[in-house]
């Protein structure tokens, strides 16, 4: 049986490699064996210079870096919100941004009675999911926070599911990001440069 999980899985290919292992191996599965590790590992350095090379996109541009202080906003969200909304001017408000990325209850309306339904999930699929993801890795520090976020979720996980609040989170995390990338249209350095 093959263990789950990347580290325990490199674990068993080491063990299975070695000449004391009771596995036997033709020739031949283990050149594959160690021609597929040598890929795996080349794929990983690969990988990492790719992130490497988000962090320094990240240091080097302001917005990214701004954004990137955002509880569940990392490097990669950052610069995907910035290649993707630039400065936020396209939104009139957070909830624009919110609404754009699909991240705001779905309303089936009769009799004039609204009734809000799951999320609407449209727009940028892949920002919307950068930021459920982020949102989901910081709820339970952010919950246990003394912040008004901390008490906002503690309220909202009492009477919500908590995917419901995972969701509740991107969306409120989108409206910071736009504030924050707006802050820094409005005000450079300090000195107003335009509404």
């Amino acid at each position: 049986m093959v263990p789950q999980g990347r580290r325990k899985l490199e674990q068993h290919l080491a063990a299975m490699l070695d000449e004391g292992e009771d596995v036997p191996l033709s020739p031949r599965v283990r050149a594959l064996v160690v021609d597929m590790r040598a890929e795996w590992r080349e794929l990983d350095r690969r990988i990492g210079a790719f992130d490497d090379e988000f962090a320094a996109r990240a240091r080097s541009d302001e917005a990214a870096r701004r954004l990137a202080t955002i509880p569940g906003i990392g490097v990669l969200n950052a610069t995907a919100l910035v290649a993707a909304i630039g400065t936020g001017e396209a939104f009139r408000r957070g909830r624009d941004l919110a609404a754009w990325l699909g991240l705001v209850p779905r309303q089936a309306s009769t009799g004039g009675r609204a009734k809000l339904l799951g999320i609407s999930k449209r727009g940028n699929k892949y920002l919307r999911k950068l930021l459920i993801h982020g949102a989901r890795s910081v709820l339970r520090p952010l919950s246990r926070s003394a912040t008004p976020l901390g008490a906002w979720l503690r309220g909202l996980l009492a009477r919500a599911h908590v995917n419901t609040a995972v969701v509740a989170l991107a969306n409120k995390l989108a409206r910071i990001a736009w504030a924050v990338l707006s802050r820094a249209r409005t005000f450079n350095g300090g000195a107003v440069t335009g509404a």
